[in-house]
């Protein structure tokens, strides 16, 4: 053999001893990783809501009449005592003069019957009257006084109507939409002109089974309302900024449904949470304790249940996990994991366990 022949030779072996690494890196499979976080948590539990407006006021007429005048814009915020309508006033301000006459006149009478007593009793007094005309006049006198008052009665009441002409929010909150427009006839039959909403606070009114409610009793038999915080999520999965707490369970039981419905009141001050809305409810109690968190895109279910990938010396192998319940994003893993394991979010559709893996971590750990 030729040294050119053996010089080739080598040569062949020394590649083929320097690519069986690089073709072990190359077969390695990418994937990417998150630490199974040990983070504190508070006990949760989940239940569907309903957003209720404290007060909640249907405008009507009192009185009928012409509608002048509509005060308010559609959709705003009005405050107590803020004029909303204004129903003419010429025919109740008539009302009112023509009560105020008859109490005039309901006066003069009560005068005159005072006087005629007192003559009818100067002359008993005297032997020259008859004590019949004296007692004619005392319930002549008292006649006047129940004329006066009921005069001074119709004048209150045509005062109280004439005020009637001018509607206006017995609350503060936003108004909706009006019913009727400057020109139409209204009054006490024609039903609700508007309705005001208050805003801030606003309820949030959610049931919970009599088995989840006896199971928060257990702890010295008294649910600690005080300790409770009270978390809204829209339908969409944003979580609401103000934490709310309870001030309200039921007296008793639906015989329908076998839940108690709780109340709580939640802070609105920009009015994001609107009378009437879907949300979801999460209740967290007591101190919070240590618990490991994984992403939910982490588990992996076959028939035997749970499980995840985490990567060991290079490698892919299989935790077997029990679960805890959802914080956020993320799921408590209450048996199966360390603190602290990388467990593979993304890649692991082609892994085997035992398989070579290349880790990557994620570009920013999992948000509680």
């Amino acid at each position: 053999m030729s040294r050119v022949t053996v010089a080739r030779t080598a040569m062949v072996l020394l590649l083929g001893m320097l690519a069986v690494p690089a073709l072990a890196q190359e077969s390695a499979i990418p994937v990417t990783v998150v630490p199974a976080e040990l983070k504190p948590v508070s006990d949760a539990m989940e239940f569907v809501g309903r957003v209720e407006a404290p007060e909640r006021v249907d405008i009507r007429a009192r009185v009928k009449g012409m509608l002048e005048a509509v005060l308010f814009k559609e959709g705003e915020t009005v405050k107590e005592g803020a004029p909303l309508y204004r129903i003419e006033k010429p025919l109740f301000a008539a009302d009112v003069q023509q009560a105020e006459g008859d109490v005039e006149r309901a006066k003069s009478a009560l005068e005159l019957a005072k006087i005629q007593r007192e003559r009818a009793e100067e002359l008993v007094a005297k032997n020259a009257g008859t004590v019949v005309a004296r007692d004619q006049a005392v319930a002549g006198e008292d006649s006047s006084k129940g004329a006066l008052l009921t005069a001074e009665a119709a004048l209150n009441t045509t005062k109280i109507n004439l005020g009637y002409t001018d509607i206006v929010s017995p609350i503060t909150g936003r108004i909706g939409r009006t019913a009727f427009t400057r020109g139409h006839i209204v009054g006490p039959e024609s039903g609700v002109l508007a309705t005001v909403v208050s805003q801030d606070p606003m309820y949030v009114t959610f049931p919970i089974s009599q088995r989840d409610y006896l199971e928060a009793q257990k702890d010295e038999g008294k649910v600690d309302l005080s300790n409770v915080e009270v978390r809204i999520k829209f339908p969409d999965g944003a979580v609401y900024g103000e934490v709310g707490k309870i001030n309200f369970v039921d007296v008793s039981v639906s015989r329908t449904t076998d839940t108690v419905i709780l109340r709580a009141d939640v802070p609105n001050p920009v009015g994001k949470l609107v009378d009437g809305q879907l949300v979801r409810v999460e209740l967290k109690a007591g101190t919070p304790e240590e618990r490991i968190i994984v992403p939910q895109a982490a588990l992996i279910a076959d028939q035997a249940g749970l499980y995840v990938f985490a990567v060991e010396n290079g490698k892919a192998v299989v935790r077997r996990v029990k679960t805890g319940g959802a914080v956020g994003p993320g799921v408590i893993v209450t048996d199966g994991l360390k603190a602290g394991e990388p467990v593979v979010v993304d890649g692991f559709e082609a892994l085997r366990p035992g398989a070579a893996v290349r880790a990557v971590p994620a570009a920013a750990s999992l948000k509680g």
